[in-house]
């Protein structure tokens, strides 16, 4: 299982893509009770421990969150799957999920 710290640093990564967003997304880990926000919403990305108002959210396990992050499970079959649920703006999470694919 993949750690908050490595979470979010493995996220800043993938900033460069992600900054097409526009969006702030916040991550809560259903397994820990830890969240990562995700803002992309001043042209740059940032990302921090924290519980701030997103424009969707992303409920998933660390361990799906790290397959999404490293490709090894696509966003669509972790959403079919039921090891992602997402609440408030369905065309945020499409759009970050069109980002996460784009490696």
């Amino acid at each position: 299982m993949a750690d908050l710290a490595s979470l979010v640093e493995a996220i800043r990564d993938r900033a460069e893509a992600l900054s097409e967003l526009g969006y702030k997304v916040r991550f809560d880990l259903s397994d820990t009770g830890e969240a990562i926000l995700l803002d992309a919403t001043g042209g740059s990305v940032e990302v921090g421990e924290g519980t701030g108002e997103a424009d969707a959210v992303l409920k998933l396990s660390t361990d799906t969150l790290d397959k999404l992050i490293t490709g090894r499970i696509g966003p669509m079959m972790a959403f079919s799957t039921g090891r992602l649920k997402v609440e408030g703006s369905q065309g945020v999470a499409l759009k970050l999920a069109g980002l996460l694919d784009k490696d």
